[in-house]
């Protein structure tokens, strides 16, 4: 079954305290922190000592994230030289298991954030998001090779269905690429339309899902409890077989 995780998108220090705290009592298997939310953002030494102190305090590992606004993330005040040097003193520094960065970026950041990565000995995911629609299964099985060749140690794509057979082909593609490739790939479908993928996606072979604590980092996330109680039934049928 897929890991479980939860976002943390507060704006400010404490609002991110609460959602750690909720998270601690949720108990998943990971949370992440979408930085671009946070006000504070352009703080390098706060960023840092929060995201330590966030991962203390939810108790689990922690994934660091800044999603750009191309996909789907909040516009920040930072340019992209100055993102990947808030990435690289967040693995400097340990404070992170995880951290996502986007592979559809600028090549040289990419590989600027992996190096500060591997030398920290925390692992990489490359995201892909489409919030207008969803490209055919070929094209995001590709997506998910990209991931590999780039040395990603996850690979995650994000879209938004326009139909059922969207759906299906982001499934295909999940089922596809965890069969063939040598990472552990992780893919949903967003929205209402997509709500199944968050649900069904780890018998396709998605290794992640995400739930919402005190709010939702991206359409069609649903709370936590809700998401484990289908994926408990899941498990359940699964284990019959």
């Amino acid at each position: 079954m897929p890991a479980v995780c939860v976002p943390f998108v507060g704006r400010t220090a404490g609002a991110l305290r609460a959602e750690a705290a909720r998270a601690a009592r949720l108990k998943p298997d990971l949370v992440e922190w979408r930085v671009d939310f946070f006000e504070g953002i352009a703080r390098t030494a706060d960023v840092v000592a929060l995201a330590q102190e966030l991962r203390n305090a939810a108790g689990v590992p922690l994934l660091f994230t800044r999603r750009s606004s191309r996909e789907g993330g909040q516009p920040i005040a930072l340019g992209e030289p100055e993102v990947v040097a808030l990435y690289e003193a967040v693995c400097a520094a340990r404070a992170a298991d995880i951290v996502d960065a986007e592979m559809a970026g600028d090549r040289a950041h990419v590989q600027a954030v992996r190096e500060a990565a591997r030398a920290a000995g925390i692992a990489l995911l490359l995201s892909f998001h489409d919030f207008a629609g969803t490209p055919p299964a070929g094209e995001l099985l590709a997506r998910f090779r990209q991931a590999q060749d780039l040395g990603a140690d996850i690979g995650k794509l994000a879209v938004m269905p326009q139909s059922k057979a969207d759906v299906l082909a982001l499934l295909q593609a999940t089922l596809q690429a965890s069969e063939t490739l040598d990472i552990p790939v992780a893919g949903m479908a967003m929205g209402a339309l997509g709500a199944a993928s968050r649900l069904c996606g780890g018998e396709f072979g998605s290794a992640l899902t995400f739930g919402m604590g005190e709010a939702a980092s991206a359409p069609g996330q649903m709370p936590v409890d809700a998401l484990r109680a289908g994926l408990a039934v899941l498990r359940e049928a699964s284990a019959r077989r």
